[in-house]
């Protein structure tokens, strides 16, 4: 999963031609890592969505626009606005099932 910016964020996550997935993170939350080999995973299995990471620390701008209150918290953009929204660590199937629609 690539990394966006707070910069990059309306370009690779707002425009973009599919869905994209942001795994809003920080490298010293360790449930954040634990979703990271899920979101990976996921990313593997579709070409339908993008998936990309945002950490919160060095992009609060972003993360505060979308309401971010706890990490991790993933949210499915679709067509320039956020669509679906999973809060915390979550198994693979919590994500299938919220994303569903896009996958």
């Amino acid at each position: 999963m690539r990394e966006v910016t707070d910069a990059s964020f309306e370009q690779d996550v707002l425009n973009a031609g599919r869905p994209v997935v942001v795994d809003f993170w920080a490298p010293w939350c360790g449930p954040c890592r634990a979703v990271t080999p899920v979101l990976e995973q996921l990313a593997g299995e579709t070409a339908k969505v993008e998936f990309v990471k945002l950490d919160i620390d060095e992009n609060p701008v972003s993360a505060s626009r979308y309401d971010v209150l706890s990490i991790p918290t993933v949210i499915l953009f679709a067509g320039g606005a956020a669509a679906e929204t999973v809060v915390g660590a979550r198994p693979a199937d919590a994500f299938r099932r919220a994303f569903a629609r896009y996958l």
